[in-house]
């Protein structure tokens, strides 16, 4: 199986370093450390144990230069999957697969009017990673990978199942991935934007009582508009479930707090930003989503995301300011 991995960054390294033994592989990206780095010394993944492997992989920003491929795995941020699509589009040929396992939502519509319904499809993983530096990946955490099948991808999904297992990626192929997109983008909500605030490791969120407290309400927040819609989360409660991701993840960086200290572009529209607009549609308030949407957003403009409490609704204005008191540990 030929794969093209779109996206260089963390998820798209650990995802490289794990296939390429087993399958061709080629990363397109533009990121030119990343690339340089990639090409020059190869790929340093440390594994959750902290065994290291060397992997030699190739990567190009061309997508010319990757020619047709059986899969196009996409793993860019939401704010880039549209060049992603038409990427993808280039790469995949007539039988081939573009295959989406990025956070929050509409990645999936935007994949499939690019290569046609019957060639996108649709995944969530819980395994995370951490880019160390240009060339070295940390796989931060392991979880489990669903694949959303349908009669026209079924047949393909099954390889592509199997390859992620021998990769060491448990996967799963299940009929439906509402449940589990909603699940994940509860979690993410909570977790994410906080991180990226604070700049803390995920498991930060659980030692202190405030970011823990507005965490939970994020992550409730989403799942009440899941509920709305009649989606029933993987999980009892989204709170407990936020706070054991945390835990589990707990050393791992979140990948929209790695993209605030890169001073990249965030996933904020693509987790609560789409959180708020369900909401909206629904008559449902998320006004904890909606001011971390206006804090993130004022730390990427401005980088002082404290100096934007004061814009915030005035029940809310003490919550965010004891925040930003919170005590960060070296």
């Amino acid at each position: 199986m030929k794969i093209v991995i779109i996206g260089v960054g963390a998820m798209g390294s650990l995802f490289a370093g794990r296939i390429t033994p087993l399958a061709e592989v080629i990363m397109i990206g533009n990121w030119p450390e990343q690339l340089v780095t990639l090409n020059k010394e190869g790929l340093r993944l440390i594994h959750p144990d902290g065994r290291e492997s060397l992997i030699d992989v190739k990567a190009t920003n061309e997508t010319s230069a990757a020619g047709k491929a059986d899969l196009a795995l996409v793993l860019v941020k939401g704010w880039q999957t549209k060049r992603a699509a038409s990427q993808a589009k280039e790469i995949v040929g007539v039988t081939g697969l573009a295959l989406t396992l990025q956070n929050g939502l509409g990645n999936l519509e935007i994949l499939a009017e690019a290569v046609g319904e019957s060639r996108a499809s649709l995944g969530v993983t819980s395994e995370g990673a951490t880019m160390m530096a240009p060339g070295v990946v940390r796989h931060a955490g392991k979880g489990l990978t669903h694949l959303a099948t349908t009669p026209e991808t079924a047949g393909r999904l099954q390889e592509v199942a199997a390859l992620f297992n021998q990769s060491g990626f448990k996967t799963h192929l299940v009929e439906s991935a509402t449940s589990l997109v909603w699940g994940k983008l509860a979690v993410n909500a909570g977790i994410n934007p906080l991180t990226a605030l604070l700049q803390v490791p995920n498991g930060y969120l659980d030692e202190d009582p405030v970011a823990r407290a507005l965490m939970c309400q994020a992550a409730e927040e989403a799942a009440a508009v899941a509920r709305a819609q009649g989606i029933d989360l993987p999980y009892e409660s989204a709170s407990e479930r936020t706070i054991e991701v945390a835990r589990a993840t707990a050393s791992n960086r979140s990948s929209m707090a790695q993209d605030i200290a890169r001073g990249m572009p965030s996933e904020i529209d693509a987790i609560s930003g789409e959180i708020s607009r369900y909401g909206q549609k629904l008559g449902l308030l998320t006004p904890i989503n909606d001011s971390l949407i206006r804090l993130v957003k004022a730390q990427i403009e401005t980088g002082d995301w404290q100096d934007e409490i004061a814009n915030l609704p005035l029940e809310y204005q003490e919550r965010f300011r004891k925040l930003s008191q919170v005590e960060i540990k070296a």
